[in-house]
């Protein structure tokens, strides 16, 4: 079974894009096994704000807590790349979240960072070992070995056709 891994970050508005164009087509293709995988765009400490290094724990501890990913994931790109609310306060992560998962233990998992860990791994696996220059990336993998790649140029991102194409190509 082929999987793909799916590098992005919330703040991005190409990568927001790339993941509307990716739930077009996606249905499609249920022999692929998603994995996503966020990162930060500009990780520290790099001077160009907002870092997104909650955003990427948030995804992680939203997961274990049981929420509806796909509600996640449109509720933290529209918070983040489209109202561009301020990600690097737990407190307004925690309000963007409510309606998703329990808040005292959201809350509780940013704060003791508990998956900090997970941020550093997720950003050494695309920039430092899987070759992405620019964010949305795909990955597509099969017995371990990346078999292809789809990277979004820097300032324009991924078309729609890259996208439906690049799934088309699995087979």
């Amino acid at each position: 079974m082929p999987r793909m891994q799916i590098f992005y970050d919330y703040e991005c508005p190409f990568c927001k894009k790339g993941y509307e164009y990716l739930l077009k087509f996606i249905g499609d293709h249920p022999e692929i096994e998603i994995e996503w995988r966020p990162v930060e765009a500009h990780p520290r400490p790099e001077d160009h704000p907002p870092h997104t290094d909650l955003c990427v724990q948030s995804y992680y501890i939203a997961r274990e807590l049981g929420a509806d990913m796909a509600a996640f994931h449109k509720t933290m790109f529209r918070a983040v790349a489209a109202e561009r609310r301020n990600v690097e306060s737990i407190e307004v992560l925690t309000d963007i979240v409510k309606d998703l998962v329990d808040t005292g233990a959201f809350r509780a998992a940013l704060e003791a960072g508990k998956y900090a860990e997970q941020v550093r791994e997720n950003n050494d696996l695309a920039y430092e070992k899987s070759g992405v220059w620019a964010v949305p990336a795909f990955r597509m993998i099969r017995a371990a070995v990346p078999v292809k790649k789809l990277d979004a140029v820097e300032g324009l991102g991924v078309t729609e056709a890259q996208v439906r194409d690049f799934l088309l190509s699995t087979g």
